[in-house]
């Protein structure tokens, strides 16, 4: 059996921390399947020592590892340099794991000979407004197929599971360019899709993600659908294909005026019809203005997790103001 190594990168959410790392303790088979567990701290302050210290005191084996530097691709690179275990898994700091997740996500990988291995997720938002909490909660979930089976497409890295050797080849596999913005795994995926590598799917073996208060916005997600949006753009620039990025934007361009119009229109009507028409604009508005930088991680001077933005953001502002007042 091909051991696994799951690393969990973290970011100023003991709490949050704490649940994620009991759930992966508590997995069926621990012991055969993983063979270390890492948390990433990513904090320059180190503010997970504690709760991975409280946990060592009680024999849980846990690897600590702190990456000083704040961004989300420094805090990956160092989980798998800390480690050695041929296969990877990564599970959030705000995600938990039910007891069948590893071995059942192991087991797909192994089956489908997959280079990448993708679960879904389930989105919770419970302490959200009733309005907005369906929207949260599917904005937050990741579906896909109902059966495990080989995929074209791939998700993102968190509930993912990775050969080593194939997958995140060299020292710093993810981008570090990424570190603030995110969208570092989608960087790696389009380099191992445009290879040819084979991405599966495992259909049960999912996890819940749970929104922080800082995330159970409906601000804070049509900001991050206007990153989502950016990437295809950004993937087609970086690879020099501007008759791509010409087509994403003309893509982009209707979905914004198509969908945003029909949210501003549904709006006086309930929020909760507009919303789900509103991500969809900022998707389409980020493929645009995908030059435009948003920064979710690494946020020193606060531990709030909510997106620093920079030019580009005001029509999106203005949209996301007018669904939510």
């Amino acid at each position: 059996m091909t051991p696994v190594a799951v690393v969990i990168p973290t970011f100023r959410r003991p709490e949050s921390l704490e649940r994620a790392l009991r759930s992966v303790l508590a997995q069926d088979r621990l012991a055969a399947l993983a063979a270390e567990i890492a948390v990433v701290d990513n904090d320059p302050d180190g503010s997970a020592r504690a709760t991975v210290s409280r946990l060592q005191q009680e024999g849980a084996p846990v690897l600590y590892v702190h990456a000083r530097d704040p961004g989300v691709s420094n805090a990956r690179n160092a989980g798998l340099a800390a480690t050695r275990a041929p296969l990877i898994a990564f599970i959030d700091d705000d995600e938990e794991a039910p007891p069948h997740w590893l071995a059942t996500l192991h087991a797909a990988h192994q089956s489908l000979g997959a280079d990448v291995t993708f679960g879904p997720v389930r989105g919770r938002a419970d302490a959200a407004a009733d309005w907005k909490r369906a929207y949260l909660e599917r904005f937050f979930s990741r579906e896909g197929p109902r059966e495990t089976r080989v995929i074209d497409d791939p998700y993102g890295c968190g509930n993912s599971m990775m050969t080593r050797a194939t997958a995140l080849r060299g020292p710093a596999p993810f981008d570090v360019t990424a570190n603030q913005t995110g969208g570092e795994d989608d960087r790696l995926f389009a380099v191992l899709q445009a290879e040819g590598r084979r991405f599966g799917w495992a259909a049960d073996a999912w996890l819940w993600e749970h929104a922080p208060a800082s995330r159970r916005t409906a601000r804070y997600a049509l900001t991050r659908a206007f990153g989502f949006g950016q990437s295809p753009s950004q993937i087609a620039a970086r690879a020099g294909d501007w008759g791509c990025v010409a087509k994403w934007m003309a893509i982009g361009a209707a979905q914004a005026a198509v969908f945003g119009a029909a949210a501003l229109a549904l709006a006086p009507f309930g929020r909760a019809r507009a919303l789900p028409y509103a991500d969809r604009a900022a998707h389409g508005l980020g493929k645009v203005i995908w030059f435009a930088t948003l920064r979710f991680y690494g946020r020193t001077g606060s531990s709030s997790s909510a997106p620093s933005r920079r030019s580009g953001a005001a029509n999106l502002n203005a949209m996301a103001a007018k669904i939510t007042q």
